[in-house]
Formats: structure tokens, C-alpha cells, sequence
């Protein structure tokens, strides 16, 4: 099993301040192919994961391209390292085991949106997305 929410969230605090500018950069040029790659994950267990990832990608991509550029640094570096980790062929847990292979995946985009919960819900407001859909259950 995993280790506690206050490792996920060492690992989030670890990741994110890795992502540099040109990470980011590297990221959003790659943001086609990571949307077309989490629509693959379908498990049952994790049935908001893929909404989710598409969600902290957008918030990339707008970024990025300056629809929100005032958005806190750490939160869109935050989004940028949950979207790199969901794509990790190698990870805590292997992504090929079945009914358990995507949590941590989901433990960390969890953490992600709950650490960053009133940024992202005010993005949404504005973007008319339903902050409720997204949601930052599994």
C-alpha cells in the first residue's frame, strides 16, 4: 500500500520544485499526446482520474499560453509534476497492476488538487467547468 498523505505530499513538494521553466515548456509542447495517453486509463477504481488530468492539463496549457498568467507559479508547477508522475512508465506502484496500479497516480493528482483546491476552484469558475465534477476523490 502507499505510504501516508504526509509522504504523497513530500513527493508532490519534492517533484514540484523540480519543475523548472523549461520543464514547463517541455510539458505544454507534449500536452496533445499526455491528453491522448490518460484517456487510456480506465480502471473502475479511479474514475475521475482521467477528468482530473485533463483538468490540471488545461490549466497548463493556459498557462502557458497566457490565458492565465497569474496564476501561482507553484500551483501550475504542481500541475505540471502530477501530469509528468500520471505518465511515469516507472513509479511507485506499476501502473499494470490491476485494480491498484494507478494509485498513486491518483494519490498524487489528489494531493495536487486539494493542496491548490481554491486556485483551481476559482480557475474553474472562471473557465464555466464544474469544479463539483472534477472533484478531488479517486
Amino acid at each position: 500500500m502507499l505510504g501516508g498523505v504526509a509522504e504523497i505530499l513530500n513527493l508532490v513538494h519534492r517533484g514540484t520544485a523540480s519543475i523548472t521553466p523549461n520543464v514547463l515548456k517541455g510539458v505544454h509542447k507534449k500536452l496533445p499526446f499526455l491528453k491522448l495517453k490518460f484517456t487510456e486509463f480506465d480502471d473502475p477504481a479511479f474514475p475521475h482520474l482521467t477528468d482530473q488530468l485533463e483538468f490540471l492539463a488545461d490549466v497548463v496549457e493556459d498557462f502557458a499560453e497566457g490565458v492565465e498568467d497569474d496564476f501561482p507559479y507553484t500551483t501550475v508547477a504542481a500541475s505540471v509534476f502530477a501530469l509528468l508522475y500520471a505518465h511515469r512508465h516507472l513509479d511507485l506502484i506499476p501502473d499494470a497492476i490491476p485494480e491498484a496500479g494507478l494509485s498513486d497516480d491518483s494519490a498524487v493528482v489528489r494531493a495536487v488538487l486539494m493542496e491548490h483546491e481554491k486556485v483551481f476552484a476559482a480557475y474553474a469558475e472562471r473557465h464555466y467547468m464544474k469544479w463539483d465534477a472534477i472533484t478531488v476523490d479517486p
